[in-house]
């Protein structure tokens, strides 16, 4: 699954970057938590950004 997850951050981010709504939504789509994608995208070395909620 962390290889789907990777992925889908590498898929979705601009400049080492991805929204935090975009983040969220690849959470959902792939039914893992937030802190799965959140670990994934630290490993990538892609900044979650724009947080609204505070989940990462």
């Amino acid at each position: 699954m962390k290889e789907k997850i990777a992925e889908e951050i590498k898929k979705r981010a601009i400049d080492n970057k991805i929204p935090c709504k975009v983040a969220r939504k690849i959470a959902e789509d792939l039914s893992v938590s937030y802190r799965d994608i959140g670990k994934v995208a630290d490993e990538l070395k892609v900044k979650i950004a724009n947080c609204e909620l505070g989940c990462f």
